[in-house]
């Protein structure tokens, strides 16, 4: 089976998992989202699910399927039912979702086959205030924000107004001031509003663009960094990736989406995370929990600029 980040995958049981690793060894890696349940409030199939908070997966899979975890969930191979892959699942969302449509009306000079949803869409559990993840693959990426940007201009697509920002803040609980968070996503231009829901433009690496999986290293402790990025090319992946000009820290990664495409090379970062030693030098991990506390990536050139 050849998956990759923001795919989805089932189980006989019907619990549904999205993909969270472009690497895979005697399974998928992946965090459950969706279970069946009663109380569930989406439907499909005459099925209710039910979406589960991260610290709520974990638990469930410790009591259910203990042999799941290995750091991270990974659902061995022969357990998966099903195999969900964004660019089939915004194919058939084409023909019901207007607003998949409208997505797709603004990415205009995009690869279409580098094109796809994700999130509860991609699985048929998606309500009608559901947001529209929407995944582009490689450098096409690139070019759909540029062309996001356009689309948001001629009015295709609406631009997310301060009180868009504001929700998003207090959902987010970031590490900074919400001037400092507001100054980041502004100018990062991979979302919108369609129709009045959220929409979000995602990288997703091209199969070509993998290469070696990152391990997890000796923890050597919280750090605080001040450091000049150098490469920001995967800035937007997941982890992020931000190579840096550093006396003892090669790269910073997020985990959480709120610091991808936080910085642009040449621009110096704060960060505070864990620090980790790996075989080919250190580097420091931010995200190291669901909302984490007391972590975070800042551009100290945008702030200066903007004073």
């Amino acid at each position: 089976m050849r998956v990759r980040l923001r795919d989805f995958i089932e189980t006989r049981e019907h619990w549904i998992f999205s993909v969270v690793d472009y690497y895979c060894g005697d399974g998928v890696r992946c965090l459950l989202r969706y279970i069946p349940s009663p109380d569930g409030e989406r439907v499909r199939n005459g099925i209710r699910f039910k979406k589960m908070g991260f610290d709520e997966a974990y638990a469930f899979i410790k009591k259910e399927r203990p042999e799941y975890i290995d750091r991270v969930m990974v659902v061995p191979f022969e357990d998966v039912v099903k195999h969900y892959q964004p660019h089939e699942g915004l194919v058939d969302a084409m023909n019901f979702d207007s607003r998949v449509r409208k997505m797709v009306d603004a990415l205009e000079g995009v690869d279409f086959g580098q094109m796809g949803i994700t999130g509860s869409k991609l699985v048929g559990l998606g309500a009608e205030s559901s947001d529209v993840d929407f995944v582009v693959y490689g450098k096409e990426w690139h070019k759909a924000r540029n062309a996001l940007q356009r689309a948001i201009a001629l009015g295709k697509v609406d631009a997310i107004d301060d009180a868009g920002w504001e929700k998003i803040y207090k959902k987010r609980k970031p590490e900074l001031s919400f001037e400092e968070f507001y100054l980041h996503e502004k100018r990062k231009g991979n979302r919108c509003l369609i129709d009045g829901v959220l929409a979000d433009l995602l990288f997703v690496r091209s199969w070509d663009q993998i290469g070696p999986r990152i391990l997890i290293g000796d923890d050597m402790g919280v750090r605080t960094i001040t450091a000049k990025v150098t490469d920001a090319e995967f800035a937007f992946d997941s982890p992020a990736i931000y190579k840096v000009e550093h006396p003892e820290v090669s790269a910073v990664l997020s985990f959480t989406h709120t610091y991808a495409g936080q910085a642009l090379a040449g621009e110096t970062i704060e960060a505070r995370g864990r620090l980790e030693a790996h075989p080919g030098g250190k580097v420091l991990v931010v995200g190291t929990s669901r909302e984490p506390k007391g972590e975070w990536i800042k551009s100290l050139t945008l702030l200066e600029s903007s004073q």
